[in-house]
């Protein structure tokens, strides 16, 4: 059982780590800004607190100074710099590091490096310290057994109930802790309730039949409070409600304050007030309260003076966390769900019967709000990746002597989480050429009369069943002439080639290319373009790069939303079934003869008042067979612009389950993958991009003869 929960501190623990890195960076960006000091001090607090919990003894010791440390940012005492914000993302690169390190145990390189970070933390905080603190906290008296309690006439007094639910222990958690972090806040104390506790014959030592009332005296915020029961507040009651000071009004008697509490109705005080014994045993001779009510009210009596309530409260959002491996299973299994779909609507036609029909219709819509039920789950926002980059930009930046900021844009376009986490490779790259190789030094840009600051800026948005994503910058721009000649030296061009802007440009994904002069850590090894471009044909997608001299680079990539289930269009082409992508597929019309014509090597079709290059697939794939009387173009949306595939026949729209083909297949660029039918045939999936370039390439001269494809 506390392996599991010690899992799910891993996995919360990794993403807390992630907010407070993008915390930290807003944070530096506006230092004064409040919420987001609770934001950091909330993830901190959080990751001490439940590591100490659950035996993760090492962060919570690490963790625990950070906390201090922003504390002291909430309460003023210590300065935002830019200076702290770097320390202290090097203390969560640390706190990361010793989560994974866990399963090892670390070592005692990890413990230096720790206390390595500690002192520079302590020595950035002696010098954003706020001069004053030192002679303030001096003044303040303190109690014995707590020396940094805050003085009293800054302090406020809290009435605090914390009722857990009856199963909490078996979630691993133990309300000691809790209790010792309220103590460190301020003068506390602290009653237990055990009117709750069956016989011995009822009892279950598995579950938890106490709750408990504490009295806090603390110059925290609220929100500090309720920071101590954040990780437990799904799995318990609380109650913080704020109390008059001494000086604000007279003090209460018993039977008001249990009155206040909710413990009594107020007409049965009444009733039961006189001169006679004090109100507390009344009441609890008259068996309307406990006496460990009771006792609690004379504690809080003891605490305090007028009572004045503030009452909040906290709703928290029922959420499910399940692995991802279970949700790709059940991708896995609604794909074979759609393809005997398929076949049953196939044998409801063959069979014609009423009834079959009937059926096979509700199966279909239903398998199709199934489909995109479980696709929803796995559709995440593309901002949580977006978001990772401001501190490759920060690094990197300062790495290289330049100064740079990260923009976005529709960081609520949502994607396939299997194609954001593949995604994360070639934006890496993209962002670290941008700042490498387009954005000048603060010199060379105040020179050019641009801001010292460059701009990289990442934006998404839907363009049907595909998301563009753009990584622009407003630098220099590609260097064409440098490109083409580095091009020329390898031999990947003619000394005399005559190429387009677009070609050129389209030379910086070759493989190994790359016009730096010297190899750094950064680049220079010409790999960052090549695994941009092999990472695209994983998924599918295309790339576009578009440049304008001394005004910057923008780099488009085409992505398609899911790899796993996709809207296709069957077509047939001299007896194989083929499927060509419907979202890339913008019409179909008849071939008409008298509208085609041939320029050389290059068969065009008039479609609409303009001119689409077309390739017969039948004679592309040297599929033998006389074409039927009617042929169709279908007209695809690509890379290169508009373009035809004629087959011979249309059949129809077709929900294809993607698998991918064998190694047998991995050099044909031109196939996507392949797709069971509903009678049980294969059906390969044509990439129509691959394919419109291949052809291109071909008319061109630049490659051979494609290849037959089955």
């Amino acid at each position: 059982m506390m392996d599991a929960h010690r899992e799910v501190y891993r996995v919360e623990a990794a993403e807390l780590l992630a907010e407070l890195e993008i915390s930290l960076l807003e944070l530096e960006e506006r230092p004064g800004d409040p919420e987001l000091v609770g934001r950091v001090f909330r993830a901190l607090h959080t990751i001490k607190g439940s590591g100490a919990m659950f035996g993760f003894d090492a962060i919570a010791a690490f963790t625990h100074e950070l906390e201090g440390v922003f504390d002291g940012v909430r309460e003023g005492r210590v300065s935002v710099t830019p200076e702290l914000i770097g320390v202290t993302l090097a203390a969560r690169d640390h706190i990361q590091t010793l989560l994974r390190a866990v399963e090892g145990g670390g070592d005692s390189e990890t413990a230096a490096a720790g206390a390595g970070i500690l002192e520079r933390l302590r020595a950035t905080v002696a010098v954003s310290a706020d001069p004053a603190a030192p002679e303030r906290r001096a003044s303040q008296p303190a109690a014995a057994a707590l020396p940094d309690e805050p003085a009293s006439e800054e302090a406020a007094t809290y009435r605090i109930r914390f009722e857990p639910a009856r199963d909490i222990f078996l979630s691993g958690v133990n309300p000691i802790p809790l209790f010792q972090e309220l103590a460190a806040l301020g003068h506390f104390n602290l009653i237990a309730h055990l009117d709750r506790i069956p016989p011995l014959g009822g009892f279950n030592p598995e579950e938890c039949y106490t709750y408990w009332d504490a009295v806090l005296t603390t110059a925290v915020a609220e929100n500090a409070i309720r920071d101590v029961f954040i990780f437990v507040e799904d799995r318990a009651r609380v109650s913080i409600q704020r109390v008059a000071s001494p000086a604000e009004g007279t003090r209460l008697r018993v039977g008001e304050l249990l009155v206040e509490r909710g413990d009594v109705a107020p007409g049965e005080v009444e009733k039961h007030l006189g001169a006679r014994p004090r109100t507390g045993e009344l009441l609890v001779q008259a068996g309307l309260v406990s006496p460990d009510k009771v006792e609690a009210a004379v504690l809080e009596q003891r605490h305090l003076d007028e009572i004045r309530q503030k009452r909040r409260t906290v709703e928290t959002a029922a959420t499910l966390r399940v692995p991802a491996a279970k949700v790709d299973g059940l991708v896995n299994v609604v794909g074979e769900l759609v393809t005997v779909q398929a076949r049953l609507s196939g044998y409801s036609l063959a069979a014609g019967g009423d009834e079959i029909v009937f059926i096979a219709e509700e199966v279909e819509r239903l398998t199709e709000l199934l489909r995109e039920t479980v696709m929803s789950i796995r559709m995440m926002p593309i901002g949580e990746t977006f978001s990772r980059y401001k501190r490759l930009v920060r690094d990197l930046s300062a790495e290289l002597g330049k100064k740079a900021e990260l923009t976005t844009e529709g960081n609520e376009t949502e994607l396939d989480k299997t194609v954001i986490e593949q995604l994360n490779d070639p934006l890496v790259h993209l962002i670290r050429n941008a700042i490498d190789h387009g954005l000048e030094s603060p010199e060379r840009r105040l020179a050019a009369g641009k801001p010292a600051v460059g701009k990289i800026h990442l934006s998404a948005k839907h363009a049907g069943a595909f998301v563009a994503i753009q990584v622009s910058d407003d630098g220099a721009g590609l260097d064409r002439e440098a490109i083409r000649a580095r091009a020329i030296e390898r031999g990947l061009i003619a000394p005399g080639a005559t190429l387009g802007e677009r070609e050129i440009d389209a030379l910086i994904l070759a493989p190994g290319f790359s016009t730096a002069k010297q190899v750094t850590e950064v680049s220079g090894r010409g790999v960052g373009m090549d695994v941009v471009q092999r990472s695209l044909d994983a998924l599918r997608g295309t790339l576009a790069v578009a440049s304008t001299p001394g005004q910057g680079t923008t780099v488009t990539l085409r992505i398609p939303l899911t790899l796993a289930i996709i809207d296709g269009l069957l077509v047939e082409v001299g007896g194989n079934i083929f499927v060509m992508p419907l979202a890339s597929i913008s019409e179909c019309i008849e071939l008409a003869r008298n509208r085609a014509e041939r320029r050389g090597r290059e068969t065009l079709l008039a479609v609409r008042g303009e001119l689409v290059p077309y390739v017969i697939l039948r004679e592309c794939f040297s599929i033998s067979g006389e074409p039927p009387p009617i042929e169709h173009v279908i007209v695809a949306e690509t890379s290169t612009g508009k373009f035809g595939f004629v087959v011979d026949r249309v059949i129809g729209d077709h929900h294809t389950v993607i698998k991918k083909l064998g190694n047998l297949y991995r050099h044909i660029d031109e196939l996507s993958g392949a797709t069971i039918l509903g009678d049980g045939r294969v059906a390969l999936i044509l990439d129509p991009d691959k394919l419109a370039g291949s052809v291109v390439r071909e008319r061109q001269g630049a490659h051979g003869a494609l290849r037959r494809p089955a």
